[in-house]
């Protein structure tokens, strides 16, 4: 092979060299950086507005409680007008509107209904609702809410609620501890008192938990929606002003 032929060679080879680099396929960022997370970071709760489904004496005593620690609510009532005087009472950071408006206006929302109405707020507000950390409140009474609360009983609140209110991210909470307790033992001096909580959902019990510390009391997670049946009604710790501690003792929870 003269010279020339060799040159040639040489060249075309280095030519092929070139095409392959250019065309080396990149290997994706993670592939190389060993510093890459391997897991989306988790969320940060950021909760500024509050609506509020049943402005009776929990939903009103919440409302007093989150304003004062900074929250904006809306207190709702299919007659708004009548919630007037207690939207005075909280001060600026309060407004009053429709079950509707209360539901597309929070950042989170607390439902403190009778139970029995439940399930038409799961169908009337359903596209209002969807996605959102929602705090269930109520507890079935027989006696006031007919069957469904006797098969609520049964089953659970929990999965009972997670049915009537599809699309949510649901959170049992506030349920099992009374208005006049809600008013007398927020923020009290020593260990403060303990609110269960319940939900499958990490994101809604990290928000509910912020709520439950922002009312002047301490969260316990029970645990997913199934567990919610451990602060029912009639169950030893319901209505029971409890520490965090004693709470977890009594549901047999760890430290």
């Amino acid at each position: 092979m003269n010279s020339a032929a060799r040159i040639r060679i040489a060249g075309l080879l280095g030519l092929a060299s070139a095409l392959a680099l250019v065309f080396l396929p990149v290997p994706p960022a993670h592939a190389t950086d060993k510093t890459a997370p391997t897991k989306a970071p988790s969320e940060t709760v950021k909760l500024r507005k509050i609506g509020i489904i049943g402005s009776g004496k929990v939903g009103g005593s919440l409302a007093r409680l989150w304003v004062k620690a900074g929250y904006e609510v809306m207190i709702s009532s299919r007659h708004p007008e009548e919630l007037k005087s207690l939207a005075q009472q909280l001060g600026r950071k309060a407004r009053t509107g429709t079950p509707r408006e209360a539901a597309m206006y929070g950042d989170a929302v607390l439902i403190a209904v009778p139970y029995g109405a439940l399930p038409q707020i799961g169908r009337d507000y359903a596209k209002e609702l969807s996605g959102k950390v929602v705090l269930d409140a109520g507890n079935p009474y027989p006696q006031r809410d007919g069957p469904m609360a006797e098969e609520a009983r049964r089953k659970g609140t929990g999965e009972t609620s997670k049915a009537l209110l599809p699309g949510v991210k649901l959170v049992r909470a506030f349920n099992a501890m009374s208005a006049v307790d809600l008013n007398s033992q927020t923020g009290r001096e020593g260990p403060l008192a303990a609110i269960p909580l319940a939900s499958d959902d990490a994101h809604a019990l990290k928000a509910a938990a912020e709520l439950v510390k922002a009312a002047g009391f301490e969260p316990v997670v029970v645990g997913g929606l199934d567990r919610a049946k451990d602060f029912d009604v009639g169950t030893p710790v319901y209505t029971r002003v409890l520490t965090a501690e004693e709470l977890r003792k009594q549901l047999g929870l760890p430290d």
